[in-house]
């Protein structure tokens, strides 16, 4: 069964409860989950108001003479012409473990979560593999998507249907990850989440409604891990695997469940895993499309690291 949507329709957790009210009307029972549409909850304020700088957005391209956009925009999710190699690379639990006892910095009281280790590691392996990397006094700058349900101030209602999630961001030198510690590269990665304030999502609002535009970095982890698409139980059941079309985009990389944890039926709490104190025991596949050349680095550092921190 397969569906295409629109974020500014539905995110993850939105489309999560779409397709429970989708099963529960399957059954011919009422809704599970009276949708919230009210868009005006994450209306730009009046007049915007941008407080902060959004490096991690890009203003829309000019559009030409003839009235049409840029047609080389640069953004990541701009399509390539390259040919490239799709690759799925598993990490388990056990991996989980050993590359958060690496990122372990003596600060006893940090909150070490799979998403952060996982999200530092790969960025690690995918900036050092690509060109740009020749260049170790260039910075590169990794985006991934935060729920802002509960950051906001007040918080949206758990049923509100709409995109409530907004880019973070984290850049750091080339040079500091290949050189730098591992534990370094995970408060970095982690930095963007909490940067993610009630101000700050409303500037990140404001800005779109001033200038428009699009996430700019050079990697964008897009995580379907913990959304729970496959809990879903139709009157047929549940299904037996849930993951996203695979797309011709080098920088955009997709994180999704491991089809060999099926055991574990908990459901997420948010985007990153969080459940109740606790995070769900399962691994993840790591989806990459590159060309062969940096796909071959990738895949050398990837293990590399893996092994050695």
């Amino acid at each position: 069964m397969g569906f295409t949507t629109n974020h500014v329709t539905f995110d993850g957790l939105s489309f999560k409860l779409f397709l429970q009210n989708l099963a529960f009307v399957a059954a011919n029972k009422p809704l599970a989950v009276t949708p919230c549409h009210d868009r005006r909850l994450l209306a730009a304020r009046s007049p915007p108001r941008v407080t902060f700088p959004h490096p991690e957005l890009l203003k829309l391209p000019p559009v030409t003479d003839l009235g049409q956009l840029d047609p080389n925009p640069t953004h990541v999710f701009k399509a390539t012409d390259e040919e490239l190699v799709f690759k799925i690379f598993r990490l388990s639990p056990d991996d989980f473990s050993a590359l958060k006892e690496r990122a372990k910095s003596g600060d006893g009281d940090r909150v070490i979560t799979s998403f952060n280790v996982v999200t530092a590691f790969i960025w690690r392996c995918k900036a050092l593999s690509c060109d740009a990397s020749n260049d170790m006094e260039r910075q590169s700058r990794i985006l991934y998507a935060v729920d802002i349900r509960r950051r906001v101030d007040p918080p949206l209602p758990q049923s509100y249907t709409g995109n409530a999630v907004l880019t973070a961001y984290a850049t750091r030198y080339y040079k500091e990850l290949e050189e730098g510690p591992f534990s370094k590269i995970v408060e970095t990665a982690a930095e963007g989440a909490r940067r993610m304030t009630n101000e700050y999502a409303r500037s990140a609002i404001d800005w779109g409604e001033l200038y428009k535009g699009f996430p700019h970095g050079e990697v964008l982890v897009s995580s379907w891990w913990r959304l729970g698409f496959a809990e879903v139980e139709y009157p047929w059941g549940k299904p037996k695997y849930s993951c996203p079309v695979v797309c011709h985009r080098k920088d955009i990389i997709l994180f999704f469940p491991d089809i060999e944890d099926r055991d574990d039926h908990d459901e997420p709490d948010d985007l990153n895993g969080k459940q109740e104190g606790r995070e769900r025991k399962d691994g993840v596949n790591v989806l990459l499309a590159l060309p062969a050349k940096e796909m071959e680095k990738f895949e050398t550092l990837f293990h590399k690291y893996l092994l050695s921190g």
